[in-house]
């Protein structure tokens, strides 16, 4: 049965003009399908301007409002991004992978065409994740509120050195503790920083986040899993540099006295996969997992 994917957007990695000519034939094989689409305003920019004539090109901001779907070339970091804009407007996305692990982007390129011809006719696997939204609090007011859809973290910064914090979760007190920093995790992002912290692989469905330290200076500290409901709260005790990131790609100053809080957001982000996706496929050949030595 024809999915109904009437109009889709094509994003493409930042800064990438190998996507362009990839993009330009995508976006004519959809045409071709009967499907509107609609370029992201940054994609476009890859594209020579006699090649946009007859494709819309819009905004992040506005897409939102005008597709059912988003196909999404370029690598992980890219679908991050993109999921992170269009959380609220609950648009499914496909990511199609140009970039190196395609741990998320799971559509190959070399049959980039075929899968999805499959996939746009009704042939997928839907697969809903959590999203994490964090804020930084200065006495009573809120600096800056952000979405990460694979981790929050606050570490360090350029000093190199500790920094000591205090968790709450749930208003209950956790620990003290000094080190280069924590990461909270969704289970989409346990199997990224929280994984080099030495967390525990989440599977993507479950109702869990990831609380990892890095290189405490305690051999005590271990990571934890906890339900996905629960409020987390990290409040900077003494750091002379330190910084919230949110998944990698947006950061911002914490000074002493600031608080972290992380809860789950409102809304999940829906993943498209190809038909017959494994998980645990995707765990043995892009992380090696379960291997023999």
């Amino acid at each position: 049965m024809e999915a109904d994917f009437k109009t889709i957007a094509l994003v493409g990695k930042y800064n990438s003009p190998a996507c362009g000519a990839s993009l330009l034939r995508l976006a004519a094989f959809l045409r071709e399908r009967g499907h509107e689409v609609v370029l992201a305003a940054h994609t476009a920019d890859l594209c020579e301007i006699d090649d946009l004539r007859g494709y819309r090109v819009s905004t992040l901001k506005e897409i939102g409002g005008l597709v059912d779907l988003a196909l999404v070339m370029g690598g992980d970091g890219t679908l991050l991004n993109i999921a992170r804009a269009l959380v609220d407007h609950r648009i499914p996305l496909i990511g199609i992978n140009q970039g190196r692990l395609g741990f998320l982007a799971d559509v190959p390129l070399d049959t980039m065409f075929s899968t999805l011809d499959e996939m746009l006719s009704g042939q997928y696997m839907a697969e809903d994740r959590i999203m994490l939204e964090a804020s930084v609090e200065r006495h009573d007011d809120i600096l800056i509120a952000n979405y990460a859809f694979n981790d929050v973290v606050v570490s360090k910064s350029t000093m190199g050195r500790l920094i000591e914090f205090e968790v709450y979760v749930d208003n209950q007190f956790v620990y003290s503790q000094r080190a280069d920093g924590l990461v909270v995790a969704s289970p989409t992002g346990s199997t990224a920083y929280a994984l080099s912290a030495g967390g525990p692989i989440l599977h993507p469905t479950l109702e869990a986040v990831v609380m990892a330290p890095i290189c405490p200076h305690t051999l005590s500290a271990r990571p934890i899993a906890l339900n996905s409901r629960s409020e987390i709260e990290i409040n900077l005790i003494h750091a002379e540099d330190a910084r919230v990131h949110f998944d990698g790609q947006q950061h911002a100053d914490l000074r002493i006295g600031d608080r972290v809080v992380i809860r789950r957001a409102n809304n999940t982000i829906r993943l498209l996969h190809p038909e017959g996706h494994n998980y645990y496929d995707t765990l043995r050949q892009k992380l090696h997992w379960g291997e023999k030595l």
